[in-house]
């Protein structure tokens, strides 16, 4: 599909569902007055981020004094069927992330409420409901629908039928998706930002997620390298952050 084709499929796609009108305008705006904005002090994080990193295993262990090994061998099977569900989707979005990270942070919280924002194929949606259904506890998901690439109904693909009755997925955009969660639940002992890139649209999101989050709940954002919106939120809050270099990308994390 070139690169006019999906625009535009997109765009009628957008007509088709008033509903979602708040976000269209929205991203007219992002991808012409605001465009610069996506990108805005991209340089001066990711040489913040690089000096601060730290793997995956060691953040486990610094924040929540765990040993992240038992993951992939305690959920072995599970992992592996999700994979070939990855695998035989015909439509391809975005690929497994730090499951290890949000399990165990839904781990040392004995999460029972967690917020997420950016769903795809399910992966982080997965790793939340292996930890929250051991406390019958619930998924809020925010997730735009997949408009140009008729792939909603892969949308928690690689989720198990039997770990859905924890979930509760909005398919708007999180403007939308969000208020609608904090009427459901107004507290959070985990979130996890993997949504809008761009830098208006993280700071908007992480000031209305920071303050739904429980004292000694846990914040985790991916892609923090795209803009300088995550050390700006930090900085702006005094908050001491751990960054996690993964697969060549960078993931904020801090307990509240």
């Amino acid at each position: 599909m070139s690169e006019i084709t999906r625009v535009l499929k997109t765009f009628i796609a957008y007509l088709k569902r008033p509903d979602l009108y708040p976000e269209l305008g929205r991203k007219i705006i992002k991808n012409t007055v605001n465009r610069g904005n996506a990108f805005k002090g991209k340089e001066k994080t990711n040489s913040w981020a690089a000096t601060k990193s730290i793997s995956q295993q060691e953040a486990i262990i610094k924040l929540f004094g765990a040993d992240m090994t038992p993951f992939r061998r305690e959920f072995q099977d599970i992992l592996k069927t999700a994979q070939q569900k990855e695998i035989e989707c015909p439509v391809k979005m975005g690929g497994p992330g730090a499951l290890e990270l949000i399990y165990y942070a839904c781990e040392f919280t004995n999460a029972k409420n967690v917020v997420e924002t950016g769903v795809a194929y399910g992966w982080s949606s997965l790793a939340t409901l292996l930890s929250l259904e051991k406390r019958n506890g619930v998924l809020y998901s925010s997730d735009m629908p997949y408009l140009a690439q008729d792939g909603d109904r892969f949308v928690g693909y690689v989720v198990p039928k039997n770990l859905k009755s924890n979930w509760k997925l909005f398919r708007f955009a999180d403007k939308e998706s969000l208020p609608k969660i904090f009427t459901e639940c107004s507290s959070f002992d985990v979130l996890h930002y993997d949504s809008d890139k761009s830098y208006n649209g993280r700071m908007w999101a992480y000031e209305e997620l920071y303050k739904k989050l429980r004292k000694g709940g846990v914040f985790i954002s991916d892609d923090i390298g795209d803009n300088s919106a995550y050390q700006d939120f930090c900085e702006k809050n005094n908050i001491e952050t751990t960054v996690v270099e993964y697969e060549g990308k960078y993931i904020g994390v801090f307990i509240k």
